[in-house]
């Protein structure tokens, strides 16, 4: 059986590993058909680089109009007291926990960590 979904784990903070791994590879990977389904979850760091930097939130809106979806955990959410910020790029805050549980348990999904 072949993966066709990637779900990507970003949770590095900083900015420079950020646009040149998961968002420069997230931006090409549905629209050259690497994968048929994509999610990039942010989890720690990486949500406050996401609230707070304008070239990443740039960069996140280019990646979701590609048909990538994303969400983000609500615990770190809460913690770094970004909801608003969040929320205004649609990404959905969620457990994100199941998600990454069902992704590593699945047949159908490869997972990546950054």
């Amino acid at each position: 059986m072949s993966k066709n979904n990637l779900l990507i784990v970003w949770t590095n903070g900083d900015k420079d590993v950020a646009i040149k791994f998961p968002l420069l590879y997230g931006a090409v990977i549905l629209e050259r058909d690497y994968w048929k389904n994509a999610h990039l979850m942010l989890w720690g760091p990486s949500i406050k680089l996401a609230a707070f930097d304008s070239a990443i939130k740039e960069k996140l809106k280019e990646i979701q109009n590609t048909g990538v979806s994303m969400s983000a955990c609500i615990v770190c959410v809460e913690e770094y007291e970004v909801i608003k910020e969040l929320e205004e790029l649609d990404i959905q805050i969620v457990h994100t926990g199941e998600l990454l549980t069902t992704a590593l348990k699945s047949d159908e999904w490869a997972v990546m960590t950054i």
